[in-house]
């Protein structure tokens, strides 16, 4: 098993804008998913990254018919990993103890919400926060993440 995941948050694009479409043909075109992890903002957004292969949450910036379309968290099996896919709210501080919460047997959670990138491992449990890609930053710093998984989930934080 080798399977590449290309990991978006935090885009809040009212529609698919020409950086959304250069980081997909640039960092997204050889992925087997698409996961995004909430304030994506518009359904058009989610049409556009959606090629038979995209999971997604929504986010506390999300409209209506986002929340409808996507639900608040889930649980994807990739082999014998399970990776628990959730936005987040609140404070930065303190993030990772609330999402942690809300999943159970987990390899990995991916979140957004505090755009600020993060990958590491906390009790075993990697906790993969791929930044955010066009929105605000309060860094100046845009990232995207990827994941791998073959014999162990790993995570990549990359600049664009």
């Amino acid at each position: 098993m080798n399977i590449k995941i290309g990991v978006l948050s935090d885009t809040h694009l009212n529609s698919v804008n020409d950086e959304l479409k250069r980081i997909k043909t640039q960092y997204l075109s050889d992925v087997d998913y698409i996961m995004h992890a909430g304030d994506i903002v518009s359904i058009d957004v989610v049409t556009f990254l959606d090629d038979g292969n995209f999971f997604g949450v929504h986010g506390n910036m999300d409209p209506y018919g986002l929340r409808e379309l996507l639900p608040e968290k889930r649980v994807l099996d990739f082999g014998p990993f399970r990776v628990g896919l959730i936005h987040g709210w609140g404070a930065k501080a303190g993030i990772e103890d609330r999402i942690g919460r809300e999943f159970k047997d987990v390899d990995a959670i991916i979140y957004g919400h505090s755009h600020t990138p993060a990958n590491h491992i906390k009790e075993g449990i990697l906790y993969f926060n791929p930044g955010t890609a066009i929105g605000y930053s309060s860094s100046g710093l845009h990232t995207i993440g990827i994941l791998e998984i073959d014999n162990k989930i790993t995570g990549r934080i990359i600049e664009i």
